[in-house]
């Protein structure tokens, strides 16, 4: 991973025409010099790449959208696992009462669902979590 990457310069909200050779070093991590090479992180920058999580911040609806996301999703996707797990149209089981590839591919889109909304939901709530904290400190 680059350190920095080069942008054109901007004035007025667009490129500046005419000017030649004007670029602005941009660093990819939010703080810290040297802190997206890994200069000085023994673990080769690993933890510098995700500096960016240290400093982003989700608004207040943004955030309840993603935590009833995943609700959502786990309301939605529970439900149908159940209503797979007792299916008795031949779909997913078969006549001796085995489970056929339409039921492992749903279950594994179900188990798929299930740990992106809980990774959905989470960071709504610890986007909501970190505006208590913002409010009861200001």
């Amino acid at each position: 991973m680059r350190a920095a990457r080069k942008v054109p310069a901007v004035r007025g909200g667009r490129k500046e025409r005419g000017v030649v050779g004007t670029w602005v070093n941009v660093s990819v991590a939010a703080s810290g010099a040297g802190a997206a090479s890994g200069e000085d992180d023994p673990a080769g920058g690993f933890a510098q790449r995700f500096r960016i999580l240290e400093v982003m911040k989700l608004s207040r609806p943004v955030s309840w959208f993603l935590l009833a996301f995943g609700v959502w999703s786990w309301c939605i996707w529970f439900t149908f696992v159940k209503n797979l797990w007792k299916d008795s149209s031949g779909l997913a089981f078969n006549d001796s009462g085995d489970p056929t590839t339409y039921f492992w591919v749903h279950l594994t889109l179900a188990i798929t669902s299930f740990l992106l909304g809980t990774g959905i939901g989470l960071l709504g709530f610890r986007g909501l979590r970190a505006l208590r904290r913002q409010d009861a400190s200001a």
